[in-house]
């Protein structure tokens, strides 16, 4: 059984349909965006998959236990996290950024992996078995103007992970990041003009932005039985990584 939160559009939409492809019972999540939840869960149906919405602020503990408690009951547990919610976070300049900005988006980022990480690691660890997949950002080492608080609170992410995966590999459990370039049609390209999208595009070896497709893949790469000793690796897509 997979669990992606913020799975009613973009990255998140594209994984659960493809997990659901691969097999995997799919549960949805959402924090307000119930249409569009049920609407992925309607597509995954009509393949003859199984999945489901269920709405939850990953930031909320409580949310996040009752969406685990119903996991349990429905389908006996998680065995696939793919920690995919965004929340919020401003662009802007060091020069006009304030502590609440920078310290809310660090605060938020943290707290969301934190509690759905403690939520379904138990439930791994007792059946000898997990994958944890965490988003990411290639912008938590290449710094670009406008983007420190997502750069610095995903560099953060990064090293959690890299801790949950040292103390947990001895029980068979994975944990891995994948990081992406601009995504295109998510809520912060969104935020950019036209022109910058194409210079994003420009600077990637592809000349192309990163799609919602091509993430989902690599996510089910790390989700599936032949990335079991791949653990504490960052998996970027997008940035030019070798020089000549």
């Amino acid at each position: 059984m997979a669990l992606i939160t913020g799975a009613s559009r973009g990255i998140g939409a594209a994984t659960a349909l493809e997990l659901a492809e691969q097999g995997y019972r799919v549960v949805v999540n959402h924090r307000a965006s119930a249409p569009q939840a049920e609407e992925v869960v309607a597509t995954i149906a009509a393949s003859g998959a199984q999945a489901v919405a269920i709405k939850a602020d990953v930031t909320v503990p409580d949310d996040v236990t009752a969406m685990v408690d119903e996991i349990d009951r429905r389908w006996g547990g998680t065995d696939v996290l793919v920690h995919n919610a965004m929340t919020p976070f401003a662009i802007t300049s060091f020069a006009k950024l304030s502590w609440e900005q920078l310290g809310g988006k660090l605060d938020s980022e943290l707290r969301a992996a934190f509690l759905r990480t403690k939520a379904v690691v138990p439930g791994m660890i007792s059946r000898g078995y997990g994958r944890l997949i965490y988003m990411s950002t290639g912008l938590s080492r290449h710094a670009r103007d406008g983007m420190i608080t997502l750069g610095t609170a995903k560099a953060a992410l990064d090293q959690f992970v890299r801790y949950v995966a040292l103390e947990l590999a001895p029980h068979a459990i994975t944990a891995n990041l994948v990081a992406p370039a601009t995504v295109e049609g998510t809520r912060v390209t969104e935020q950019f003009t036209a022109e910058r999208m194409r210079e994003f595009a420009a600077a990637t070896p592809m000349r192309r932005l990163v799609r919602p497709d091509d993430v989902a893949k690599t996510i089910a790469f790390l989700a599936g039985e032949d990335a079991g000793f791949t653990t504490g690796h960052s998996l970027p897509q997008g940035y030019r990584t070798m020089k000549g």
